[in-house]
Formats: C-alpha cells, structure tokens, sequence
C-alpha cells in the first residue's frame, strides 16, 4: 500500500435527496445542525462545548482526519453541499445520474481515482462514526484485507473499505443497492470496533439529537 497510485482514498456519498427527512425538500438534512457530542470531562461553561456543526461537514471532517484525500460526490443544484464540503478540502465531484441511486454516486466517486489502492466509501448522512474506526478499515485494507467492514456489538455498518480488486464489481454496481451485493457475494473482513455512530444515520429531525447508543 501506499504506492504512487494514490494509497487508501476517502469517498463521502452525498447525492441523496433525503426526503424521509423533509419530504417536502426544504431542508436539507445535509445542511442541518448536528447536536455536538459532549465530551464527558467537560463542564456547564459555554467554553467547555464544542461548536455544533452540519451533517455532512461532521461526516467529511471524519474521514479527513485519516485520510489525505477524500473525493465527495454531491447532487445537481446541492450548492451549498458543494460549497461546505470543498471549504473543508474535499475533491467535489457533481453526479448527474444521482437520482438514479446509490450506485451511481459510488461510480462517479472512482472515476476521479480509478488508480487508488482502495477506498473506504462513507455516507454523507453518518456523522457519528469514530475517526479510529475509519483508521481501523485504513488498517486493514493495508494489511491486505479485500474488503473490510467495521462490526459493533454483532451488528455490520458503516462505512466499508474495498481494496482495488474489487474495482471491476464496483463500477458494474446499479441502482440504491450500493454496494450490498458485494458484500453478500464475497469474503468480509469484519473489524470488532466500539463505535455505535457506524450504526447511527440521520434519517428523521430527531436523530440530529441522538447520542450514545443505539
């Protein structure tokens, strides 16, 4: 790992339209205010809070923090999306064939690094996800893991790593399935991480409150 090709890339999915979020499409849960976590040290002094932040920069810092790059893939006419996410040094790659599901979104991510050794993929909706669980798949994609998804007490999330073999199964995915149907086909390194946020997504105004565990 780690040749000239371009290492382990970053890929953030944040081309959904959320509407079980806002069924009208007003707001984007994208965009929304994220409940800061309250570090348990910390006091009731206002200094002692960290800022509250939006879903999606949450999610991108996440994974910034351990990867170099990160290419995030966003919606037709999602400006504001665009905008926070290449602020925080995101590559911003527009999909035009959003709407016709997750896969699309995936594809569009690796044409921009085709070249990579593999790609740990996030979605853009799951900011409670630990930056040691991202750097545990890092850790294992390096060690020569094919594919490696992060286990929480029994139960796979998000996000999950692919090295480049599975290059060509991942570019023939369609539809909203993303990536399901590689994992179901092929061995899975599962990785044991303490971290309920790879199981936590932003679906409802509520979950932007939600701490602990699930």
């Amino acid at each position: 790992m780690g040749s000239a090709s371009g290492g382990i890339i970053g890929i953030l999915l944040a081309a959904g339209r959320g509407s079980r979020f806002d069924p009208s499409g007003a707001q984007n849960k994208l965009l929304q205010s994220l409940d800061p976590v309250i570090p348990a040290q910390a006091g009731t002094h206002a200094e002692a809070m960290p800022p509250a932040r939006s879903v999606v920069s949450t999610s991108a810092s996440n994974l910034l923090r351990i990867l170099p790059r990160v290419i995030a893939v966003v919606r037709p006419g999602a400006e504001a999306v665009a905008a926070e996410l290449s602020s925080l040094g995101c590559e911003v790659v527009i999909c035009d064939q959003a709407d016709t599901g997750m896969a699309a979104s995936l594809v569009c991510a690796l044409g921009q690094a085709p070249d990579a050794d593999g790609w740990i993929v996030a979605l853009g909706d799951m900011p409670r996800v630990a930056p040691g669980t991202i750097l545990s798949l890092q850790y294992a994609l390096a060690q020569g893991a094919g594919i490696a998804a992060p286990m929480y007490r029994g139960k796979r999330g998000n996000p999950v790593g692919f090295s480049r073999q599975y290059l060509p199964q991942l570019l023939a995915l369609q539809g909203d399935q993303g990536a399901r149907g590689i994992l179901r086909q092929y061995p899975v390194q599962e990785v044991d991480v303490d971290d309920a946020g790879i199981l936590q997504d932003i679906d409802t105004p509520g979950d932007l409150h939600q701490q602990g565990q699930p």
